[in-house]
């Protein structure tokens, strides 16, 4: 099973006695959704930095299948192990929604059989129709474009997904169909899937919600009521 874990953690910016957080120990399992829950300003996205490794923490470390990032290497752990998905999408805007899944396939290096076939089938697979996907991303609404986001994500075939804010721009119901495909990841392709929110309903549909406050992480699990 795949295994995201803090060990230790510790960050600060300037001063050590001044921390965001620290001696934390987290664990992310495939399989499961997490939220990182807090308010702005609080360091969770300083967090998702860390674990995304596009920083380094002050101390601690952190481990992905009991190797440490440091080992791995930052640069080689974010091109095959993990996919970002943010808040304002990150797409290339003058590029259709297309043409943005077949460029991520390109970066990370992953070839696929029928690879026009699997980009198609994958978008619809989200919602984005044939008529859509030769548009530009520009041209499409919010909740389409972060679709197109989750895809470019999903098709890398990393193992952990992350995403910072991931319905902060969208309305209320779109957001709800967001995090529903963020579950069917987690819970159907069995990905390490890591949301970064101050969303509350977020951390409701969470399996396993860490919540920052006053610098430390505080942990819940979702409860399964039964039938």
């Amino acid at each position: 099973m795949q295994m995201l874990e803090t060990k230790n953690l510790g960050f600060w910016y300037q001063n050590p006695a001044d921390t965001l957080f620290k001696d934390v120990n987290l664990k992310f399992e495939a399989g499961k959704m997490y939220a990182i829950l807090g308010k702005s300003g609080s360091g969770k996205t300083t967090f998702l930095s860390l674990i995304s490794g596009l920083d380094s923490a002050k101390e601690g470390e952190i481990l992905y299948n009991d190797t440490s990032l440091a080992k791995i290497g930052l640069t080689k752990f974010r091109k095959h192990n993990l996919a970002i998905v943010f808040q304002a999408y990150n797409l290339f805007t003058y590029m259709s929604a297309y043409q943005n899944v077949d460029s991520a396939l390109e970066i990370s290096g992953v070839k696929k059989d029928n690879q026009r076939e699997f980009i198609t089938e994958s978008l619809k697979s989200v919602g984005i129709t044939e008529d859509l996907q030769h548009k530009k991303v520009s041209q499409l609404s919010g909740g389409q474009q972060q679709r197109v986001a989750i895809v470019r994500a999903m098709v890398t075939g990393a193992d952990i997904i992350v995403a910072d804010e991931p319905t902060g721009n969208l309305d209320e119901e779109t957001g709800r169909e967001i995090i529903n495909l963020f579950e069917k990841i987690a819970h159907e392709q069995k990905k390490i899937v890591i949301l970064v929110t101050h969303d509350l309903d977020i951390a409701k549909r969470s399996d396993v919600t860490y919540e920052l406050r006053d610098k430390v992480f505080h942990k819940r699990v979702k409860e399964v009521t039964q039938a």
